[in-house]
């Protein structure tokens, strides 16, 4: 029986060793081997996965240490008696939720699964030519950096550190590193206690919006904007006003006046990649003084500036604290390490670390640890400098590859950024030019999603090009541009 029952995950990952640990586990657990079962001799098992003797003998002793196993003298390993004593001793049985009496849509004081949203392919990595944005470059980046860092976050001064409760409280080391170095990049110079750390910022913009919005508030927002900060304004109230955009990004004028709350994105308008001018910005921050409105700054994407100087983030021009900002650590660095930052006046920091600490108390101390280890060494700032010459020559490619044969239009931004927004002819709809290129290998964003409503037949689309491998982009962009144009002359 064992033959069948003890088998290596070919998903799994990790030493040979544990894959065996992880492979018995599983199988105590989920009571296919009962306790005080006998288990298979060392070289018996050895034999059948085809490993070392020694490995399957140090993964038995791993599980005698932790409990799971234990060692008979002159009869071999068995499964622990109590090992299931902690578990309740009730059988399984599968919730069927067609027999279920609640009613969960009167449950529901809202619903964000209605919400328009992007979704990407899951499996996007295996597409030759995938154009998304937001993804990082495995070849940029510092493994060898950040596992040093993580090194010295399993030290036992600094587990003894990070593992303590820490109830509503950041990382004083990586509130120095944003105070110090971080902020004053952008231009922001702030007392450290007008810094929150979040879980990326989207936790921020989630924040904002709990505090700042309620049924009664409007918000305004660019169309096209960021869908994901668009719907977590929804959630708080439906009293939404779109506000242009055009080439130099949010347009100044009375749409403003109604709002409440405002909500830009002035580094790298998301979706079209421009900046918004020193002019608008001046013009942005008396409107909002003299309308009385708040304004929530996304500066994302402001280190990956390479065309020109960038320009001071709006915060840093805020003289009568209107402005709350965010930013991330995410995007520079990879998108699964979630971790991003507020600034604001005292009192909206206060409200924002109380609500933070009912969702979730606070982000997990030790990739506070890590990053502000990282942060210190300079291995931030120099991952910067590197990504910023790659997206400039991805860029140069990019354009030079556009400009020659796209029969359409194409965002120019002046700041640089990690995408290209395009605008194909009239009769292109986005949403079908993505399902044809996927069949070719190719994944580009189709546009609807980012105007609100959602435009049916959008000639809008995006191309992200930070993960993309730079000799891939000539040839992505003809099959691109080969489909638009196979598309628009049959319509």
């Amino acid at each position: 029986m064992t033959e069948y029952l003890f088998q290596l995950s070919e998903t799994s990952t990790g030493t040979l060793q544990a894959r065996i640990q992880e492979m018995m586990v599983s199988a105590i657990l989920n009571h296919h081997v009962k306790p005080g079962m006998p288990l298979p001799s060392g070289r018996k098992l050895a034999t059948q996965l085809k490993v070392s003797r020694n490995t399957v003998v140090l993964a038995y002793q791993n599980l005698v240490d932790e409990g799971f196993i234990e060692t008979r003298q002159r009869s071999g390993y068995y499964v622990c008696e109590d090992v299931l004593s902690g578990y309740a001793n009730a059988k399984p049985k599968l919730e069927d939720s067609a027999n279920s009496s609640v009613d969960w849509k009167k449950c529901f004081t809202t619903t964000p699964s209605q919400f328009i949203s992007i979704k990407k392919q899951k499996n996007w990595q295996q597409y030759e030519y995938a154009f998304l944005y937001g993804q990082y470059n495995k070849e940029i980046f510092p493994i060898a950096d950040w596992r040093e860092c993580c090194r010295d976050a399993a030290s036992v001064s600094a587990i003894y550190d990070w593992s303590s409760d820490q109830i509503d409280q950041d990382n004083a080391d990586l509130i120095d590193q944003i105070h110090n170095k971080l902020l004053p990049r952008r231009g922001i110079f702030v007392d450290p206690n007008q810094i929150l750390v979040t879980v990326g910022a989207q936790n921020a913009i989630t924040l904002c919006a709990q505090l700042l919005l309620d049924s009664n508030k409007t918000i305004g927002i660019e169309n096209p904007g960021y869908v994901d900060a668009r719907n977590a304004f929804l959630t708080q109230t439906d009293k939404v006003a779109c506000l242009d955009v055009d080439e130099d990004g949010l347009v100044i004028n009375d749409k403003l006046n109604d709002c409440d709350c405002i909500y830009v994105t002035p580094s790298h308008q998301y979706p079209t990649t421009v900046t918004l001018p020193k002019e608008r910005r001046v013009e942005l921050l008396k409107q909002a003084t003299k309308q009385d409105f708040l304004i929530i700054e996304d500066d994302y994407e402001a280190e990956l500036t390479y065309n020109k100087k960038p320009l001071a983030a709006l915060k840093s021009q805020d003289t009568d604290g209107r402005v709350i900002y965010i930013g991330s650590i995410s995007k520079t660095l990879a998108p699964g390490i979630r971790l991003g930052f507020m600034v604001a006046p005292k009192e909206m920091i206060e409200e924002a670390r109380v609500l933070r600490r009912l969702m979730l108390r606070h982000p997990p101390s030790n990739n506070q640890f890590i990053v502000a280890r990282f942060l210190q060494r300079g291995y931030h700032d120099s991952l910067i400098r590197k990504l910023s010459l790659k997206l400039y020559q991805r860029s140069i490619i990019m354009r030079n590859q556009i400009d020659q044969s796209f029969p359409g239009e194409a965002q120019l931004s002046h700041h640089g950024g990690s995408a290209l927004w395009l605008k194909g002819p009239d009769n292109l709809d986005s949403r079908e030019l993505a399902k044809e290129l996927m069949k070719e290998g190719v994944l580009i964003e189709p546009g609807d999603v980012f105007f609100y409503p959602m435009q049916e037949k959008c000639p809008y689309f995006r191309l992200g090009f930070s993960s993309l491998p730079q000799e891939k982009i000539a040839e992505g962009i003809k099959k691109v541009v080969k489909k638009v144009k196979e598309l628009t002359k049959e319509a």
